[in-house]
């Protein structure tokens, strides 16, 4: 099932003059029949880019008559592989997402395991300075090529590894919502189906298994929990489930990983890092759309981040292409402080909640304050951005890169989708045939005015999208669709998905607590 789904350049819509600001490699002005919002802009005079502003930041309403700010969605019409269908993928990609939002539901109100999460990190920080030694002449930022997976028809974004000795490679799925790194195993009794020969820790002389009796062993889950070690030197088992039922069970293991990594001056640098922690899986099931496995960038000790900050600094950042561009183009994931990133006027910065301010210490929680859309903020209960503790641990914003859509909890979500609706003045369709709404029918048209979206968090940052990165296009129905839905009932997560993240450099700074994000040309880093 694949498709193509069409995320096109977009343009600041300045009210005397349209003036247009591309976030691609090209450079295409083709002027054609454009959708308006609004009738006339002729009343207005500002000719600033669209940002929240000083005064608007001190003022916690927007007047009814505030100017309505936009920005132009271009349509484009890309070739269609065989078999192509936008309204498959759509619900492919939401389906994933919902499954996603459960499980990450569960995970944060399932009751805490007997190891306590500082027990956890002491383990894994002693366990974490053995590394050290492999740091050797590692310095600076280092950069591998991340690939996305919209050929397989999912939302999500593979990264290029080898594990073992000699090495073998495998593609994985980036994710920034879970810890554990994991990968098929041979012999495998139980697999998905993969591109390539699985990996056999048999024929790896840098493999070692971590005994059932390793302290290491209580960092990860277990298969049976009443099923205690026998044997002295039986091996850790571990186990970890998906809401629909996709799981992954095998060995917990160490074994040298090495990232393909490509420096700023073009030549490639593979970078060893032995004695990793990961899961060897001997039964996997589910959908992962032909990668070996997964690479956990989560905040917890166990994740592949968390394991080599001694050595690759402590951050890391990405920058997400369209994930439906050609396969020439690829997006980056850097390793390391980067100080032209950090340097970076555009860049800007809003703060991690600590850890005690969370429920989990794997997701990367933000604060929401506000959202705007159109140039006003909407009244949304305060309430809907924070995580409620007496609903054990449920809510929170997270930023998720395993996550296609972006989520909101009612009722944010209802207002929000109200907002566009009385912001849009084009012809809006029933939504029976589209998983996404509000719907609008686009025919004819090469390019659209739509209202601006932004989100305002609690320390006073403000992040401004493209339209393309949150309108999806149905391309054969010749419409366009809000790519924002809202979260499943049992949850108040907000969740920031990779769709809203394309064609921004993400910096996740763990040293200074940040998140960092700048808009940029991904194709051209």
């Amino acid at each position: 099932m694949k498709v193509y789904l069409i995320l096109v350049l977009f343009s600041v819509f300045y009210v005397t003059f349209k003036t247009y600001t591309e976030v691609d490699s090209q450079n295409d002005h083709t002027i054609g029949p454009t959708l308006t919002n609004v009738e006339s802009y002729t009343k207005a005079t500002s000719s600033e880019p669209t940002r929240l502003n000083k005064e608007e930041d001190k003022v916690g309403d927007i007047s009814e008559n505030a100017q309505r700010r936009s920005t132009i969605l271009r349509l484009r019409r890309r070739p269609m592989n065989d078999g192509n269908e936008p309204k498959t993928l759509a619900l492919n990609l939401a389906t994933k997402d919902l499954v996603r939002i459960q499980t990450l539901h569960r995970k944060v109100t399932e009751k805490r395991e007997s190891v306590s999460i500082q027990q956890q990190n002491n383990l894994s920080n002693a366990f974490i300075a053995s590394l050290e030694s492999t740091k050797d002449d590692f310095s600076g930022s280092i950069m591998a090529t991340l690939k996305s997976g919209a050929s397989v028809g999912t939302g999500e974004y593979f990264i290029d590894m080898f594990v073992g000795t000699p090495p073998k490679h495998v593609w994985l799925i980036l994710d920034t919502g879970s810890d554990l790194s994991w990968i098929q195993c041979d012999p495998c009794y139980d697999c998905f189906e993969q591109k390539g020969p699985l990996y056999n820790p048999k024929n790896s002389s840098s493999y070692r298994n971590i005994s059932c009796y390793d302290p290491l062993c209580q960092l990860v889950s277990t298969p049976d929990p009443l099923q205690l070690c026998k044997v002295e030197n039986q091996t850790c088992p571990y186990f970890y489930e998906y809401a629909d039922g996709s799981n992954t069970t095998g060995d917990f293991a160490l074994e040298k990983f090495t990232v393909n990594f490509t420096r700023p001056n073009g030549k490639e640098k593979f970078k060893p890092a032995v004695d990793v922690m990961f899961g060897c899986g001997h039964w996997n099931k589910g959908f992962f759309h032909g990668a070996a496995g997964l690479l956990g960038l989560g905040r917890g000790p166990v994740s592949f981040f968390s394991q080599l900050q001694s050595i690759y600094g402590h951050s890391f950042s990405y920058c997400l292409t369209d994930l439906f561009s050609n396969s020439s183009t690829s997006s980056k994931l850097v390793f390391g402080e980067d100080k032209e990133l950090l340097n970076n006027h555009n860049m800007n910065f809003t703060s991690f909640l600590a850890g005690e301010e969370t429920p989990d210490d794997t997701f990367y929680y933000l604060q929401i304050k506000s959202i705007m859309v159109g140039g006003e903020r909407l009244d949304i209960p305060e309430q809907s951005w924070h995580w409620l503790s007496e609903s054990a641990a449920n809510g929170g914003t997270i930023i998720d890169s395993g996550s296609t859509l972006t989520f909101f909890p009612d009722p944010a979500y209802g207002i929000i989708k109200e907002a566009f609706e009385k912001n849009i003045k084009l012809q809006q369709i029933a939504a029976d045939d589209f998983i996404m709404a509000p719907c609008y029918n686009v025919s004819g048209a090469l390019q659209v005015e739509l209202p601006d979206f932004g989100i305002h968090f609690a320390d006073g940052a403000v992040w401004n999208f493209p339209a393309e990165n949150y309108f999806y296009q149905y391309e054969l129905d010749e419409v366009i669709c809000l790519a924002i839905l809202e979260t499943p009932r049992h949850s108040h997560f907000t969740i920031i998905g990779n769709l809203l993240q394309q064609n921004f450099h993400i910096l996740y700074d763990m040293k200074r607590s940040r998140l960092g994000y700048s808009p940029r040309r991904c194709a051209e880093v």
